[in-house]
């Protein structure tokens, strides 16, 4: 059990994310489709708090000082770099853009994409849940070796 909420806590982490959860959830020797579910439903956990709070969150850093400003900028340029991809489909964009298991894309960025472009939380949990679906999945066939590159 213990091992089980590790990999949800890892799933939860941006960057990382499921990429990161599920080989080393299989690689504890876990059940496979277990680490799945879990790394899935820990990944999604934090999306509806970024949806709802990135915008007030950046905006309140702003002009805190310099460095912090220019970082913002630079993460403000990427999500609506992304953005612009997302944009041209919007749910499908955003699904396809999630499912991609790269670094910079996943459910952390959906989310931060989603909230940029105003999509409807239920809108963009659908696709994002959707994405981490099919990320997951292609996670744990790599990982178990069904699919080489």
């Amino acid at each position: 059990m213990e091992d089980y909420l590790m990999n949800i806590l890892l799933s939860m982490i941006p960057v990382s994310e499921l990429r990161v959860a599920i080989p080393l959830g299989i690689a504890k020797g876990l059940n496979p489709w277990a680490v799945y579910i879990t790394a899935v439903l820990g990944n999604l956990v934090p999306v509806p708090f970024l949806m709802l709070l990135a915008r007030n969150i950046f905006d309140w850093m702003r002009g805190r000082s310099e460095w912090m400003d220019r970082l913002l900028n630079r993460v403000d340029w990427r999500i609506q770099a992304k953005a612009k991809k997302v944009n041209r489909y919007e749910r499908l964009g955003l699904l396809i853009f999630v499912a991609i298991p790269l670094p910079g894309t996943g459910a952390w960025s959906g989310a931060l994409i989603a909230s940029f472009l105003d999509l409807r939380i239920r809108n963009a949990m659908i696709s994002i849940f959707g994405g981490l679906l099919i990320a997951g999945l292609i996670m744990t066939m790599i990982t178990l070796g069904v699919v080489s590159f």
